[in-house]
């Protein structure tokens, strides 16, 4: 059976398939679009179904769009509508609330034209595609499918539990919105959740950091990873500020005050305005009152449920500080956080909750131990690229111990390698890598992408050395908690260590990446360091590269020395002769490979 979970809701729009509970493929949109979480600057666009990445999948799966079983899209429009149009399959609604459409009707602050297209998503998705994705779309009817709204933090929930390595657990989504939800607790069991509670809009504390992101002069909804970096440098100065806005009730409700932050803070930061300890302690005070919430509320949660785990998701689930706070204070015993916990990983938890309740199935088939799900492209594919484009190469008998030799010279390299990443982290397979051992290189990798200068750059290490470099550090393969550096070991890896002394990990191991893992243990080989600083393969605004062509391109537009891609690397200012071919099949090439 295979089911196509979709999200193309509030924004990240995405794509996965499942055959009888396992995993196959998944990608974000932005990915094939190159337009950075799908924000489009026209109205409605945001929702536009992801057909690269539905045809990605597909792909993958060997299959046609008529050949899915069931399509699980991320939204349930039922849950705000009217009451008389629900259970309706198609509904026709004005553009503005008209004589026949009350106020009353309309008190959820949704656009009827937004309703109205989600509602119709089924119909678009075999009308609408783009005619050069013709052969896995043509010819389908929405008869040749089930379609299934799925509660937005359901599929939240469900990509953290069901993807998850535990057979029982609590499970919390926090992020900005859902539907109605904004905050929600289950008891995971086998491959069901039971919704214990929830806390309803307006009452957000995703929305609230939102609304301080776009405080501090950054874009809500896709910036508050700044945010976090903003409050290492601060002070608590406005905690008291921050904690009077949030009341918590004894049952994991909270209701959040409507606060004027100008009032409070004063003048909004605009872009461009310099960084000033007034903005870092509006920063420290926020993150550090949110950090308190989260840990009473799952003290709650844990007390309810009485789990030793403890599983998240949601966008407020991506804060690695926060993470390691509720990992060293919270009463759970373990935590696992969805690696794609923001909106795109709702495609994967509503394939995943629509398959194990299609399959009546209590069996787990999967574990998500890797985020590589995404798209690869073979050595073969690759040259033919790179001697289309003229692009001057040489092919490497050991791509990890030549790219290792690059790096101890204190170099920078785009990596390009295997599947890509599923979710916001580049882990290995599109990421630029660096040598630590410097601290300048902190500064030079935020050069090179345009970043501010208070951004931190993040290790990787050798699974089996991560203990011996950062404090009580084991298994962690996404990039999601944060850790001391050990204190002996500090002035080894200046690079990546953050101005608070801690640094957001990512392990791996030679199951999860081999040629990555290489790589590592090449450059521990070298120079006696088995820790590489791993940002993301893109520049300021573009989303972390896909093809061969995403990464060239990069590569050429941006100051840093070398491209390891597949068994090629190329180098700037290496006086190397490429080969160069004709320009055959140039189009079936680009086609390949756009």
């Amino acid at each position: 059976m295979y089911t196509l979970g979709i999200n193309a809701v509030f924004h990240d729009s995405s794509a996965s398939i499942v055959k009888d509970g396992v995993l196959l493929a998944a990608a974000e949109e932005e990915r094939f679009t190159h337009i950075k979480h799908g924000k489009r600057p026209v109205p409605f666009s945001t929702y536009e179904l992801p057909y690269h990445a539905i045809n990605y999948c597909l792909e993958v799966a060997g299959i046609h769009l008529k050949d899915v079983d069931h399509v699980a899209y991320s939204f349930d429009p039922y849950l705000i509508l009217p009451k008389e149009h629900v259970g309706k399959t198609e509904v026709k609604l004005p553009l503005q609330p008209s004589d026949s459409t009350t106020s009353e009707q309309w008190s959820n602050p949704w656009d009827p034209l937004f309703l109205s297209y989600i509602i119709n998503a089924p119909r678009q998705l075999v009308d609408g595609w783009p005619h050069h994705l013709q052969p896995r779309f043509t010819g389908t009817k929405t008869t040749d499918f089930k379609w299934h709204f799925v509660d937005h933090h359901i599929s939240h929930a469900a990509s953290a539990f069901i993807a998850s390595p535990y057979k029982s657990a609590a499970v919390m989504t926090v992020d900005g919105r859902g539907e109605n939800a904004t905050t929600s607790y289950y008891y995971g069991q086998g491959n069901n959740l039971t919704c214990i509670s929830q806390v309803n809009m307006p009452h957000s504390l995703g929305l609230l950091y939102e609304k301080v992101t776009a405080h501090l002069g950054f874009l809500h909804s896709s910036d508050e990873y700044k945010v976090m970096a903003l409050a290492s440098y601060g002070k608590p100065e406005f905690e008291k500020e921050f904690r009077e806005m949030i009341h918590l009730k004894d049952n994991g409700q909270y209701t959040i005050d409507d606060a004027d932050f100008t009032a409070l803070f004063g003048k909004r930061r605009m872009k461009g305005d310099e960084f000033t300890a007034h903005h870092f302690n509006i920063a420290h005070s926020l993150q550090k009152v949110l950090q308190d919430v989260m840990l009473e509320i799952t003290a709650w949660l844990y007390h309810e449920t009485k789990q030793e785990n403890l599983c998240l998701a949601g966008g407020v689930a991506l804060n690695c500080v926060m993470n390691a706070y509720l990992r060293d204070k919270s009463s759970f015993k373990n935590i696992w956080v969805q690696p794609a916990a923001g909106d795109a990983g709702t495609s994967l938890g509503a394939a995943l909750w629509i398959d194990a309740q299609e399959r009546k199935s209590h069996e787990r088939m999967f574990t998500m131990d890797h985020a590589y799900w995404g798209p690869d492209f073979s050595d073969e594919a690759i040259e033919k690229f790179l001697k289309w484009c003229k692009v001057p190469y040489r092919k490497s008998d050991n791509i990890a111990v030549d790219a290792a030799k690059i790096l101890a010279e204190d170099k920078i390299i785009g990596w390009h390698q295997g599947r890509m990443e599923f979710g916001p982290r580049a882990l290995g397979s599109r990421s630029i890598l660096a040598s630590p051992i410097h601290a300048s290189m902190q500064a030079r990798l935020n050069e090179v992408k345009d970043r501010e200068d208070f951004r931190p750059v993040a290790p990787v290490v050798l699974e089996e050395d991560a203990a011996a470099w950062f404090e009580n550090a084991s298994y962690s393969p996404f990039m999601l908690f944060v850790y001391p550096v050990k204190e002996d070991k500090a002035d080894k890896i200046p690079a990546v260590r953050h101005t608070d002394g801690t640094a957001r990990i990512q392990t791996v191991n030679k199951d999860q990446h081999a040629t990555y893992y290489n790589l590592l243990k090449e450059f521990k080989a070298l120079t006696g360091v088995p820790v590489l600083v791993n940002t993301s393969f893109n520049t300021l605004g573009k989303p972390i590269v896909c093809t061969p062509r995403d990464a060239v391109e990069c590569f050429w537009s941006s100051p840093f020395d070398a491209l390891v891609i597949g068994s090629f690397i190329i180098e700037k200012n290496a006086g190397q002769k490429g080969s160069v071919n004709k320009r055959e099949n140039s189009k079936a090439l680009q086609e390949t490979l756009i």
